[in-house]
């Protein structure tokens, strides 16, 4: 990675990352020539994405976001040793990276307040794991629609925007952008990204 701005930016979202599950990993992977993405699933069963310029090999890996952060920020040169792989450890399937149609641009302030005021409720009504109970994560926040599409974002997903710090409701004319494939939503806000399936998967039954 050789812009130290970039290092710096990824290194903030690994922090924010650690923060909310210490034993988070992180799979890093080439979106484009020269384009490094960095996924993170949260506690809130959504994930987030933010890009930077930079390489990483192999191509695909998942490393600890403990010692990630750690080369980040010990020894903060262009060439770090993100640790070892930890591939085993990453259960989540990654959305595809195309296909993606525009639904809507939300202010950012608007998001921001509403994130505000869940985070306010889930304080309120713990649940017995120390997280917001499913009833309120699954609630309906949003419903973003454009041409025939028609997106519902629900809590879990605007508490994964302020826990990971992408949204500032500060900034006069932000705003958070939704799109949508047929399965997945994606909030594309200031600082990073959430996206999450829109439908549960179907169980197999064998």
């Amino acid at each position: 990675m050789p812009d130290a701005a970039d290092r710096e930016t990824l290194g903030a979202f690994i922090a924010r990352a650690v923060r909310m599950d210490a034993q988070a990993v992180v799979r890093l992977r080439m979106r484009a020539e020269g384009i490094l993405e960095a996924w993170v699933a949260t506690p809130f069963d959504v994930l987030v994405t933010r890009a930077v310029a930079g390489e990483v090999t192999p191509a695909d890996v998942t490393v600890s976001g403990g010692e990630l952060l750690a080369a980040l920020t010990v020894s903060p040169g262009e060439r770090m040793d993100p640790g070892p792989p930890r591939d085993l450890q990453w259960h989540s399937e990654l959305p595809p990276a195309a296909r993606w149609r525009p639904v809507d641009e939300l202010p950012a302030s608007v998001v921001a307040d509403l994130a505000d005021r869940g985070v306010a409720l889930a304080r309120e009504n713990v649940g017995p794991h120390g997280t917001p109970p499913a009833s309120l994560m699954d609630q309906t926040v949003l419903t973003v629609t454009g041409g025939d599409l028609e997106v519902k974002v629900p809590m879990r997903c605007l508490f994964a925007l302020s826990g990971m710090g992408f949204v500032d409701g500060s900034l006069a004319g932000d705003v958070v952008r939704v799109t949508a494939t047929d399965s997945w939503l994606r909030l594309d806000a200031r600082y990073g990204a959430v996206v999450r399936r829109r439908h549960a998967l179907l169980p197999l039954l064998l």
